[in-house]
């Protein structure tokens, strides 16, 4: 069988230059490197043993990014686009695969004994970006018994390892601060997840304490403290979850919502949620702002098209951060310190004094 030693001598280059024909061609002229391949080509070299080099370096060549839904979630979710547009633009690993991790939403397939831990947790990765796991989900206990090197964004907060996010209390303390500002009273909520439970429907206060879902959680905790602020009974504000991420559930939790409360405002934890109120109020015939205001969560690039007023997070920089931080961990094994950024109110056209 031809080997690389084969292919340098018969090229007349060291091993080595061989070697970064296939993992570093930038170490080479254009010239040089072809004359290689083309040597490797006719002696019918492939290439070089990628699982052989990865068990001598002890590195597999590949990092994770795990998410907590299905694999059409990444390509849907505008949070998560922009995460993997952030990690790309990081240029961190230009030079590894880049491998998705979706993980499996419902409450029976959660557990370890259902597969669980799968992919990511069975060594097929260095290291991993988690985006915005349950608190108490497996695959986190799997990677830190493994050693396996992760980066978290937004959620959950795990002593030890280092964190991106934002303050999401506070920001959506301003989030709801602007709908009272206005003179809205008569509030309502719409969320998408408290646990992956596949429960949807009117949120209880016992529900609502007993969510594992760091960013939701936190952010109707925000909600709460800006209503009882402004001397109001949080307990009498309906909040309807949406039990998933995508429009359609958003639409049926807005139509939940319109159809048994009397609301002139809502807020939402995300602009899915917001884009989701904004279509079921068209369907209605409900005009935005004038019969009903709604304020959204992220500012992702849909947003501005609808004129939706919302809280903008650098999502975009959560990705080339976390990036960033999981780069530093494998390169030095050092821990990074968490990252919180800034969120900003963006007023656009969806907001308004009440009329009614």
């Amino acid at each position: 069988m031809v080997n690389m030693k084969d292919v340098a001598r018969e090229a007349g280059v060291s091993q080595a230059a061989v070697s970064y024909a296939y993992s570093r061609p930038g170490k080479l002229s254009d010239g040089q490197r072809l004359h290689i391949m083309e040597t490797a080509t006719r002696l019918g070299y492939a290439g070089p043993n990628i699982v052989g080099a990865s068990l001598r370096s002890g590195k597999i060549g590949a990092i994770g990014v795990m998410l907590m839904d299905t694999l059409e979630y990444a390509f849907t979710d505008p949070s998560t686009r922009a995460l993997l547009e952030g990690v790309v633009q990081s240029h961190k690993f230009d030079d590894l695969a880049l491998t998705l991790l979706p993980l499996p939403h419902d409450a029976e397939s959660l557990q370890p004994q259902n597969g669980g831990d799968r992919s990511a947790l069975q060594g097929l990765v260095d290291g991993v970006i988690v985006h915005s796991l349950p608190d108490d989900h497996s695959a986190l206990l799997t990677l830190q018994s493994r050693g396996i090197p992760m980066v978290i964004v937004d959620a959950p907060r795990l002593a030890g390892v280092p964190l991106v996010g934002i303050p999401d209390r506070q920001a959506a303390r301003g989030q709801l601060d602007h709908v009272l500002r206005l003179g809205h009273q008569r509030v309502g909520i719409i969320v998408e997840r408290l646990a992956p439970d596949g429960f949807h429907g009117r949120v209880s206060a016992s529900r609502r304490v007993r969510s594992t879902e760091g960013v939701v959680r936190e952010r109707v905790e925000g909600y709460r403290e800006s209503y009882e602020a402004a001397g109001g009974d949080f307990q009498r504000v309906p909040i309807i979850e949406a039990g998933a991420f995508d429009l359609t559930s958003g639409s049926e939790a807005a139509h939940a919502l319109l159809d048994n409360h009397d609301v002139t405002a809502v807020v939402t934890t995300s602009d899915t949620m917001a884009i989701a109120a904004l279509k079921a109020a068209g369907e209605r015939g409900l005009r935005v702002p004038e019969d009903l205001s709604i304020i959204g969560f992220d500012d992702a690039y849909e947003a501005e098209r609808w004129g939706l007023t919302t809280i903008r997070q650098p999502m975009v920089e959560k990705g080339t951060l976390a990036a960033t931080m999981l780069f530093d961990m494998l390169r030095d094994n050092s821990t990074p310190a968490s990252v919180s950024l800034p969120t900003e109110l963006i007023v656009r056209q969806t907001t308004a004094q009440p009329t009614r």
